[in-house]
């Protein structure tokens, strides 16, 4: 709630959307929800209402509990994105996560253009199972991964071009270390995110993913993917400082624990069959505690 009134949101209506939103972050968004701890309080419930969106429509699409057709989710997700569209557009929502979201966008302008991309690749997901080419496959990271650090930085407090520059680089790092992690589980849900013409450069195979066993080749297309995420961090730091200095510490330590899959993998001698590569607690407090006090004295 002390955030909620340092953001100036006091209407009890837009409050409990705010509040949904800040759950579905704490819940499935641990690494992300520890990073805007970092942020001023002020801040925090506009991060919340943009990762609620993102969540809620991800949902949608990928609950394995789920008893829905993917035309049947295609038709949901449709129903629901196209309705907090024009709310957005209306500048008023009676939706309980699109409330906050319009919201958020209406106090810092966030182009509409950012939402309408994520739920296009939402939808790509169930309609789109493998990308041939890296080209082909910055079609669906721009709209699930790299929008959403661009939406973030009117609240971050930059808008320059280097920083949306920054922005969409560290958002594509983000989502690729998540690919590389989460193979397998990609595998499970029928898909394939790692662009096929470089897996079939180090001699990757369908079948070979398929058996889910550790080969040369495997190894030798991840140490490609992992290279290219390291490389896409390195040329988005120098974005970082073009924020405002209080904003800064949250995504120094998120850039560090995101990319940090990539570590982890490293770690587990790339058996990403076999194990979840994790940032583990200790990491994650090593990272946060002295950028919390960055954060403090930035305020």
């Amino acid at each position: 709630m002390k955030e909620l009134i340092a953001a100036g949101i006091l209407d009890p209506k837009l409050q409990e959307s705010y509040a949904e939103c800040k759950r579905l972050n704490s819940l499935h968004g641990k690494t992300y929800y520890l990073a805007t701890l970092l942020l001023p309080p002020a801040k925090r419930p506009f991060v919340h209402a943009l990762y609620g969106f993102a969540r809620y429509a991800d949902e949608i699409v990928d609950d394995l509990n789920s008893t829905l057709t993917d035309d049947e989710k295609a038709a949901e997700l449709a129903t629901w994105g196209n309705q907090v569209l024009q709310d957005i557009k209306s500048g008023r929502s009676n939706d309980h996560i699109g409330r906050a979201l319009v919201d958020t966008v209406n106090r810092f302008e966030i182009p509409i253009a950012y939402f309408e991309a994520f739920l296009h690749s939402m939808t790509m997901d169930l309609t789109v199972s493998e990308y041939q080419t890296y080209s082909d496959l910055m079609e669906y990271v721009y709209g699930s991964a790299s929008v959403i650090g661009l939406e973030m930085l009117p609240i971050l407090g930059s808008s320059s071009p280097d920083a949306l520059a920054a922005a969409e680089k560290l958002g594509t790092a983000f989502q690729l270390a998540n690919f590389i992690r989460d193979v397998g589980e990609d595998l499970d849900r029928g898909r394939i995110y790692l662009p096929i013409e470089e897996l079939s450069a180090h001699g990757v195979t369908h079948e070979m993913l398929e058996e889910r066993i550790l080969t040369p080749q495997i190894k030798s297309a991840l140490k490609e993917q992992i290279a290219r995420v390291r490389r896409l961090q390195q040329e988005a730091a120098p974005g970082i400082a073009l924020l405002a200095p209080e904003s800064r510490p949250c995504i120094e330590a998120a850039s560090e624990l995101y990319c940090g899959i990539v570590d982890e993998v490293e770690k587990i001698d790339y058996q990403i069959f076999e194990k979840r590569a994790k940032t583990s607690s200790w990491r994650r407090i090593k990272v946060a505690f002295p950028a919390l006090l960055r954060a403090r004295a930035a305020r």
